[in-house]
């Protein structure tokens, strides 16, 4: 099953380091920097970046699996981390990035420039 399609699951466990490689590799885009998944997307303009960061609210509000978020006029960057899992990775992050990237690749209304 693809991550997309799981869900996060509650009381999720920290992950090895062989597991997450072998995860990041579902998410090649994203990088691992002090124990956090993260990704920066870039966006024609404001409503673009805006339309993501409500569509992404909307998938981790459903998910209960919130991420560090930063966002400007033209870009976006995401940082998940499983903070009951002691601050470290956990499936959780997975699911969350391979739904954002989704999200992305979909395209959203506002993302002509």
């Amino acid at each position: 099953m693809s991550l997309t399609e799981q869900h996060c699951v509650d009381g999720a466990g920290p992950l090895d380091a062989e597991r997450i490689a072998e995860l990041q590799q579902q998410v090649p885009a994203w990088r691992v920097s002090d124990r956090t998944l993260r990704r920066s997307y870039r966006f024609p303009n404001w409503q673009a970046s805006i339309d993501f960061v409500n569509a992404v609210s909307n998938m981790v509000e459903q998910e209960n699996h919130h991420p560090l978020l930063t966002m400007t006029f033209t870009s976006c960057e995401l940082g998940f981390t499983t903070h009951s899992a002691g601050n470290a990775l956990s499936i959780n992050d997975f699911i969350c990035a391979a739904r954002a990237d989704a999200i992305y690749q979909t395209g959203l209304p506002g993302s002509a420039p």
